[in-house]
């Protein structure tokens, strides 16, 4: 069994002195919102600066000028924005920024990042890049060409886990695991003290959490599957200050580092990341958007010499 925990991500900034994400919409049309792209809303809590809604496949953030929502599995993300872009009148959209990276089944998708650039052209032109090597991790990024400029202050990290621990996928794939007993092993109460948490434990496994606390947020999503295990971390709080915490627990072979208008990114690594994790690339670059946009992955060099997987050929769809 394998599942696509890579997501998609998608952040939409509208004007609000010409109407509130946060007031003008409901609950349905979220829902409706969601729905297009194959995914649909299974909670949701709220504060006065953020809704977060819990979905199927990810998660969906809404404030008063931004929506940030993030699909994994066979999803297509792109119809989702589309039909909010088609709802709301064109002044008011401020940007859109659109990414996709590197998936481990990506045979198995619906579409690829040009065929949702071509989608998204028809309602706006803009640029897009490719961070990182395509034959290794990689994002792609796509963002519109209207006339807005981000505050220095508008930080968001991405921190991406590949191939956790044997000791780490085996916990998270026990039977019958419990959202408590998950909140226990990610530590949650020394490093997320304050914040209302919404998650869900998936069956046969699988993990999804949105954590608010005034206008910080949290999404943590985990597919702990031993052969394609991938752990996302998206927040507004500074995950490269936080790494130790995560490498620590969860000890993946590699991961990437995506980071928005950080601008002391290479400080960071040198005071917080642990040695024992190379550096094997960092793009980085100032969009027209006002965002530096800064992209790096991580490993640890393998000295062992392993022996291949012999793939099983039953059936119609062969494991990779």
């Amino acid at each position: 069994m394998f599942f696509e925990g890579s997501e998609k991500k998608a952040e939409i900034i509208i004007d609000s002195q010409q109407l509130s994400l946060l007031e003008d919409f409901n609950d349905e049309f979220w829902g409706q919102m969601v729905e297009k792209c194959q995914a649909k809303i299974l909670s949701s809590i709220k504060n006065s600066y953020c809704k977060a809604f819990l979905l199927s496949e990810s998660s969906l953030f809404v404030w008063e000028d931004r929506l940030l929502i993030l699909t994994c599995g066979n999803t297509r993300l792109v119809n989702a924005v589309e039909f909010l872009v088609s709802q709301v009148s064109q002044d008011a959209i401020l940007q859109i920024i659109y990414q996709r990276k590197n998936e481990y089944f990506a045979y198995a998708q619906a579409s690829n990042f040009i065929d949702d650039v071509k989608l998204l052209k028809t309602y706006t032109d803009g640029k897009a890049y490719r961070f990182g090597e395509l034959y290794s991790h990689h994002n792609y990024l796509f963002h519109s060409n209207h006339e807005y400029q981000a505050s220095k202050d508008d930080k968001t990290y991405e921190l991406l886990a590949y191939q956790i621990s044997e000791q780490a996928s085996e916990h998270l794939t026990t039977e019958g695991l419990s959202v408590e007993d998950i909140r226990e092993y990610f530590q949650f109460e020394h490093w997320l003290e304050g914040f209302e948490l919404d998650d869900f434990s998936f069956e046969p496994f699988g993990y999804s959490l949105n954590a608010i606390k005034g206008s910080d947020y949290l999404t943590i999503h985990v597919t702990p599957q031993a052969d394609s295990s991938y752990v996302s971390f998206e927040s507004n709080l500074n995950l490269i200050e936080l790494a130790p915490v995560i490498l620590k627990i969860l000890e993946p072979k590699s991961f990437d580092l995506v980071a928005f208008n950080e601008l002391d990114f290479g400080t960071l690594i040198e005071q917080y990341l642990p040695t024992h994790y190379v550096q094997k690339e960092q793009v980085s670059t100032s969009l027209d958007n006002g965002y530096k946009v800064t992209f790096a992955n991580y490993l640890i060099p393998q000295t062992l010499v392993k022996k291949p997987r012999q793939l099983n050929l039953a059936g119609d769809n062969y494991e990779l």
